[in-house]
């Protein structure tokens, strides 16, 4: 392993829960390695135990500290690297922030499903369940109230960037793919998100990127 942090992800493309480590730590300007295991092939499946107990990624390994889950390597950095930077100061905004980030961690299934990331897709009028579109709309509310009540320092959800706005940047992937109206404030921050030069990145990287059949079957 390098001397500096090393951070396996799946396929740019498609992985969602590896750009949310891997936005914060390139937003924020944490040096590291990148290992990338292409999905949906042998080749994953071969090595990924190599690095992630969970046989999933993503998976930061920071010297002997292993960390997998991108809410624990998004807390983790946040202590290591970020000296707290990724949570808003205010005790309130964090409470909030801490929230909608456990929200989209945990919740928001018919959406995951229905809408999967595929940073290379545009679909006009793609069909979604209530389910899906309830969790749309919860998420669209959900970034009205974090940018009425804290976000006036800045364009993201708290103002400044931080742990929630790399837990919904992939929401905002999706969104886009799926042509999904959204009123002016969350245009706004949408494409705040995608103004983001680490975003922009992760976007230019998919471009030359092998398919992933399971992926590319998905709705």
């Amino acid at each position: 392993m390098s001397a500096i942090p090393v951070l396996v992800i799946g396929s740019k493309n498609y992985s969602s829960w590896s750009l949310r480590p891997w936005l914060l730590l390139r937003a924020f300007g944490v040096a590291f390695d990148e290992i990338l295991l292409p999905l949906d092939v042998p080749e994953f499946y071969a090595r990924i135990h190599d690095y992630s107990p969970t046989g999933r990624v993503p998976v930061l390994h920071d010297g002997d500290v292993r960390v997998w889950d991108s809410l624990a390597i998004a807390e983790y950095a946040n202590e290591r690297w970020l000296d707290g930077r990724g949570w808003p100061t205010d005790m309130a905004a964090r409470a909030l922030a801490r929230s909608i980030s456990a929200e989209m961690h945990s919740g928001f299934a018919a959406l995951r499903n229905e809408l999967p990331m595929n940073c290379r897709k545009r679909v006009k009028n793609h069909p979604t369940s209530k389910d899906a579109q309830a969790d749309i709309e919860r998420i669209k509310a959900i970034w009205r109230e974090a940018r009425a009540l804290h976000g006036k320092d800045g364009p993201f959800l708290f103002g400044a960037l931080g742990i929630a706005d790399a837990m919904y940047a992939p929401v905002v992937l999706r969104f886009e793919s799926y042509d999904v109206a959204l009123d002016p404030v969350e245009r706004a921050y949408a494409d705040a998100i995608l103004a983001l030069p680490a975003l922009r990145e992760w976007l230019a990287a998919t471009a030359n990127e092998p398919l992933a059949p399971l992926h590319e079957q998905a709705k």
